[in-house]
């Protein structure tokens, strides 16, 4: 019998017997040229998207505040050109004095009277001590709201949910319950801006290693962005 004729008489000859080797896939240039489009809009999207955003807030505030300058002060009158952000660093500089007007005996005199005159109005004084309350509470430095991210078993044991604490129960729920609870939030996704006040046992709250920018960020990408754990 021919040696040329007979099969490879070891597995490693079969192995790389040119008849039975199967050649690698090779991609075409429209497939390299999709997947390079695609990282182009991976790279380029976050940025454009936050570009488009801050000037669409920056234009926005700028025809609110624009209007109320006076002819004589306002200085794109005198140059002939827009200054983008005028309005914006208008608004910043009223907020600042004001926030330090509010902070001496006239300003503070001059607030009190206002919240008097605001608790006159039944539909008002509701949104404005709302609004009044959440707002001390999420910027005071000293507060412990919003501070720490965590797991409980929501809406049923053995599930589990990111939620923030926001500080201990006081007050009539917590002179009710028979241990001592937490009020969390448990933010809705993405729009974490919506959400459920749950006042949760403190044995039942699985403290977390991730930030609440981490936590919120896991949130709003339905849990595609998940933040590094070293354990």
């Amino acid at each position: 019998m021919d040696n040329n004729d007979s099969a490879p008489t070891s597995p490693v000859e079969a192995a790389f017997d040119p008849d039975t080797l199967t050649p690698p896939p090779r991609h075409g240039i429209v497939w390299r040229l999709r997947n390079y489009f695609l990282a182009g809009v991976v790279v380029t999207a976050p940025i454009g998207v936050t570009l488009y955003v801050t000037w669409a807030f920056v234009s926005f505030v700028d025809r609110s505040v624009k209007p109320l300058i006076p002819e004589a002060y306002n200085p794109e009158n005198y140059v002939h050109f827009s200054f983008p952000g005028l309005g914006l660093i208008i608004m910043l500089v009223a907020l600042t004095l004001l926030g330090a007007l509010a902070a001496n005996f006239f300003g503070k005199t001059l607030l009190e009277y206002g919240e008097r005159l605001v608790a006159r109005m039944p539909i008002m004084r509701g949104v404005y001590n709302a609004t009044k309350q959440i707002l001390e509470t999420v910027t005071t430095p000293s507060g412990a709201s919003f501070r720490q991210a965590a797991l409980i078993e929501y809406p049923r044991k053995g599930m589990w949910t990111i939620c923030f604490i926001t500080g201990d129960a006081m007050g009539e729920v917590q002179a009710r319950t028979q241990e001592a609870v937490i009020s969390v939030y448990v933010p809705t996704t993405p729009n974490p801006t919506s959400g459920f006040l749950l006042f949760v046992p403190r044995s039942d709250i699985l403290n977390l290693d991730m930030s609440v920018e981490e936590a919120v960020k896991m949130v709003i990408s339905m849990g595609l962005v998940v933040p590094k754990w070293t354990g």
